[in-house]
């Protein structure tokens, strides 16, 4: 009797798992919810309607561009929604609303969907988004609100400057910043709406961690490589170090996105390179930079060295013989 069993070989890896790309942006959403319920805490209801406008024009240009490019639909995988919100949070609750729809076309039609979609993209979409918004419109996207100064649409507090610019003065003039370091650590400061508060983002990345979403390497190396430089250039002053690690959007950045898949190495060791790098770039952006704050920068340029960084640290192929070897070899005959 004939069997009609057939030998099904397939491309690797082999190892079957219960996630899905639509399991995995949950997990990445429930993680950002804390972040997210701070900001309307420490901002009022118009970060929650930057939010909502950043995650609907991500859904939307995600949507059409998916019809008119003739692709599957891919809304439902979440991703468009988690852009919207990592776009939101690098946001200063000043901004105008129309600028935010734009932040969301660049991210998600020009970065994302003209490079093929989730995958496919070479650098992350928020952060892309994010500093076209910067180079764009400077002044609102500098612009501070200090928390719980906004009562319905209108503004009822005064601007100020940006907290980093206040915490590198530090070394210089030997005063400390406005807020204390418990209020850097609550979020009681201004900043980018999902930015502030440290305990909310370290709460999300624990998170992530714990369900193996994401591996603390590139988190604890960015991190770490950022208090390192700053121990030095802050010549052993342990406060100005605290206070560089919760100023800014370093613990968002190296949580949530220089941890996105899709934009840093697989390879351990190239987690390590892709995260020292980022807190490299982001120290001496910080220290010698006209800009106060690196983090965006710092993870888009190591986005793109992200196939180089590949290319040096893949493990070669069980039997491939080593190069010496080789060399060896081809001398004798």
């Amino acid at each position: 009797m004939a069997l009609n069993n057939k030998l099904v070989v397939s491309a690797s890896p082999h190892d079957r798992t219960h996630k899905t790309v639509r399991n995995i942006m949950l997990d990445v959403i429930i993680a950002l919810v804390p972040a997210l319920i701070a900001s309307v805490v420490f901002f009022g209801p118009r970060a929650l309607l930057i939010e909502c406008i950043a995650v609907g024009t991500c859904v939307i240009f995600e949507y059409f561009s998916r019809v008119v490019m003739n692709r599957d639909q891919t809304v439902g995988d979440l991703s468009a929604v988690i852009t919207g919100l990592l776009l939101a949070f690098n946001l200063p609750v000043s901004i105008p609303l129309w600028m935010v729809p734009i932040g969301s076309a660049v991210a998600i039609v020009v970065t994302k969907q003209f490079f093929g979609g989730i995958g496919q993209n070479f650098v992350n979409p928020a952060i892309a988004g994010r500093i076209v918004l910067l180079a764009s419109f400077p002044v609102a996207m500098s612009t501070w609100t200090a928390p719980l100064t906004w009562s319905g649409s209108n503004l009822d507090g005064m601007t100020s400057a940006s907290p980093l610019a206040d915490i590198h003065s530090m070394i210089s003039s030997g005063v400390a910043p406005e807020a204390t370091l418990t209020e850097m650590l609550v979020g009681w400061r201004a900043g980018c709406l999902g930015e502030t508060c440290a305990i909310a983002i370290l709460l999300g990345g624990l998170y992530l961690v714990i369900r193996k979403v994401i591996s603390p390497t590139i988190p604890l190396i960015y991190i770490g490589t950022v208090a390192l430089f700053m121990l030095v250039a802050g010549k052993g002053d342990l406060s100005f170090v605290a206070y560089e690690l919760l100023g800014g959007g370093l613990l968002l950045g190296a949580i949530f996105m220089a941890t996105d898949y899709t934009t840093s190495p697989i390879t351990f060791k190239g987690k390590i390179i892709f995260a020292i790098g980022c807190g490299v770039i982001t120290s001496l952006i910080r220290i010698f930079g006209n800009l106060p704050e690196g983090v965006s920068y710092s993870i888009i340029i190591m986005n793109i060295l992200v196939p180089l960084i590949e290319n040096i640290t893949l493990p070669k192929p069980f039997g491939t013989p080593k190069k010496e070897k080789k060399e060896k070899e081809a001398k004798k005959s």
